[in-house]
């Protein structure tokens, strides 16, 4: 039985090239194709494949929520990208593995593969990023008195609002929302909102 793999990419030519790449490879066959996010997950139920070959910039549902929604439910999940700076919410979020799209075919063959067998395989461009963040463990991990702010903020609470519905003080509200501007690496707070829905630390 060959391995079932589907390719989630928004980029019509990437999708060929990729399905061109794994034509003829032994004990792999490309099942199907997604433009997005939510189309890789319709797709991954009908069609059971093994591994998702995920892109995480898609119009409508991202890549990094597709994987969410896939976590657990059966196929492995790869992700191939442009971008080197989402490998920690991507494995955070369940991706099995992490490369680039400037990846040679060998390697790619190799990680969709490994990943299947349960490795994690990333590309070496990336290794730093995530031992940078292994080293610096509190950044970007927001308390829950943070989280809670946050909530506030996002459903549109001022600071005033915020203190009375958490019952402290307005001042401790701007220092909470000062933490997550470190914590998130972002300067106000509508960034940081946008920041926490991309890193799954609000749902939408």
């Amino acid at each position: 039985m060959p391995l079932r793999l589907l390719i989630a990419d928004d980029h019509p030519i990437v999708r060929e090239g990729l399905r061109a790449a794994f034509d003829g490879e032994p004990g792999l066959e490309v099942v199907g194709e997604a433009a997005d996010g939510d189309q890789a997950v319709r797709l991954a139920a009908e069609l059971v494949p093994d591994v998702v070959l995920m892109d995480l910039r898609m119009p409508g549902l991202d890549g990094l929520s597709a994987i969410r929604r896939l976590s657990g439910t059966g196929p492995r999940i790869l992700v191939l990208t442009t971008f080197d700076g989402d490998v920690v919410p991507a494995l955070e979020a369940g991706a099995g593995g992490y490369l680039l799209k400037d990846a040679p075919k060998e390697e790619l063959v190799r990680a969709v593969h490994a990943v299947h067998r349960g490795e994690t395989v990333l590309a070496p461009a990336v290794t730093g990023r995530l031992a940078d963040h292994l080293r610096r463990p509190a950044r970007g991990q927001l308390s829950k008195r943070e989280l809670e702010v946050l909530r506030l903020v996002a459903g549109g609470a001022t600071n005033k609002e915020a203190a009375a519905g958490l019952l402290i003080s307005e001042a401790s509200v701007k220092t909470h929302l000062l933490h997550i501007y470190a914590k998130l690496d972002v300067r106000d707070r509508a960034a940081a909102v946008g920041e926490a829905y991309r890193r799954g630390l609000l749902a939408r």
